[in-house]
């Protein structure tokens, strides 16, 4: 009878020892990434920086391939990966990789790097208050490390890496720190997000990248390419002012957030309007904060739109003259704020005539001024660059110019201007792309160029024909290979 008694209990640990012993150990499928790096200088825009070393993390999974962070392997010359307790390096390449949402995967070369691996699975957005466990590889470190922490709030946050596209981000109270980045956040033995940032100025705080945005770039694979998260083109603002409200005849309850301006996309100037009440977005009804109630999170109505994929569509209720209106609205990917971002993959655009270096305005340039830019260029440029397509649309220039330096030459020797400024116009034409100054010096071959700078009309002359002549001897004396990148 006493047997029989604990036998129950005897058979539940028997069972709960060979499900630990038979369970994946995480770590052994957690990754370290070693990288050899090389970026371009957006100032001198024919050159690329110095070789650099860095290092992070990353974790096996479904395929056969290693996810991380796109900021670990982008720019890279070389990645080499390592598997857990093994010093051997493998070979690995980028197989699709995701800027905006900061996530990539690679490809090993030798598939003999993932025998015994498993796979880790995904699992889904954790609660608040839930503890969570970061597995990578920190600088400073060969060791795997573990970090124990916290769930601390789920919002959108601003996306280092690019720097101009926000997404949906988890904060925990795990340490985060360079070397982490592209490991996994465990949660049950599932991925629960990839860690990939921390919080300049804030003790133990870190965030990782949650199991929605890592579905959403594995759907987005699925046709063999990456198209990136969709944007609607508007602005949503709080809607609280209840005598506003009364006067849009909204029904007294607190929904419903205002378009307060649409972005020049085809789609949301034919189909949405200035002043129209945004309710609800796909299945999410949106507050009159601008907030919607996500998986019991309180976060800003673009998580609704970050579901969708390029080319679909979302369907909107929109309070629109005194009436509830059905909108299907499609999505599609932004590019034309690209300059205003942290670029990659593609070398920087430029064009050299007379010594006068031209390349299109960008943040990638901006930074060139160093950690306090804003406080180094001119106001002209910040708003020409990230201002300028919100308050006068009309008047944006596709891809503005600016004369980055002047390498010295006889041809320039009573320049001036010395580089770092925007350039309006050259012999009477507007410059809206690279390729308007080089037909504009090309239109004009005697004589002198007129060269007009802004903000301030300033302008200098080139001797056309000096210019011409300038060619082979500034590309020789400063190393440059060609006169241009288009």
């Amino acid at each position: 009878m006493r047997s029989h008694k604990f036998a129950p209990l005897g058979l539940a640990l028997w069972i709960a020892l060979i499900a630990s012993l038979s369970a994946a150990d995480p770590e052994k499928s957690v990754v370290q990434i070693f990288t050899f790096s090389q970026q371009p200088d957006w100032s001198a825009p024919w050159r690329m920086e110095g070789l650099r070393r860095g290092s992070g993390s990353g974790f096996v999974v479904k395929g056969k391939r290693i996810m991380t962070n796109a900021h670990v392997v982008s720019w890279a010359r070389q990645i080499l990966v390592r598997r857990y307790q093994d010093p051997r390096p493998f070979l690995a390449r980028v197989a699709f990789i995701g800027h905006d949402c900061d996530i990539a995967l690679l490809e090993v070369e030798d598939e003999r790097f993932f025998a015994g691996l498993d796979p880790l699975e995904l699992g889904d957005l954790p609660k608040v208050r839930s503890t969570v466990v970061t597995y990578g590889y920190p600088a400073g470190g060969e060791q795997i490390s573990y970090t124990r922490g916290v769930v601390s709030r789920i919002e959108i946050q601003t996306y280092v890496h690019i720097a101009n596209r926000s997404l949906l981000a988890v904060q925990t109270d795990a340490a985060i720190n360079p070397g982490n980045s592209g490991g996994p956040v465990i949660q049950d033995d599932k991925v629960v997000g990839v860690a990939f940032m921390g919080a300049q100025g804030l003790e133990n705080t870190g965030f990782f990248i949650p199991p929605n945005i890592i579905r959403h770039f594995l759907k987005d694979i699925e046709d063999g390419r990456y198209d990136g998260f969709p944007s609607p083109g508007v602005r949503i603002t709080p809607l609280h002012n209840f005598a506003y409200r009364q006067y849009l005849q909204l029904p007294l309850n607190e929904l419903g957030a205002r378009i307060d301006g649409i972005q020049a996309q085809e789609e949301s100037e034919r189909l949405l309007f200035e002043d129209d009440v945004l309710l609800q977005a796909g299945p999410y009804p949106v507050g009159s904060d601008g907030t919607i109630l996500y998986e019991g999170n309180r976060v800003h109505v673009m998580a609704a739109f970050h579901e969708i994929q390029n080319g679909e569509s979302i369907r909107l209720k929109i309070w629109r003259k005194g009436k509830e209106v059905e909108v299907a609205l499609p999505l599609y990917v932004q590019k034309r704020d690209i300059a205003a971002g942290n670029q990659y993959d593609v070398l920087p655009r430029y064009f050299i005539h007379g010594g006068l270096v031209f390349t299109p305005l960008s943040l990638d340039y901006l930074k060139t001024f160093g950690r306090n830019w804003s406080d180094e260029v001119g106001a002209e440029m910040a708003y020409e660059l990230f201002y300028r397509r919100h308050e006068l649309p009309n008047t944006v220039r596709p891809e503005p110019v600016v004369l980055a330096v002047v390498l010295a030459d006889p041809a320039n020797a009573s320049f001036n201007v010395k580089g770092g400024v925007m350039v309006d116009r050259i012999n009477g034409v507007r410059i809206e792309k690279l390729e308007d100054v080089i037909s504009a010096f090309e239109k004009v071959k005697t004589g002198q160029h007129l060269i007009e700078f802004l903000p301030k009309g300033t302008f200098e002359c080139l001797d056309a024909e000096a210019a011409v002549q300038a060619a082979p001897r500034v590309l020789k004396n400063y190393g440059i290979p060609e006169d241009r990148r288009l």
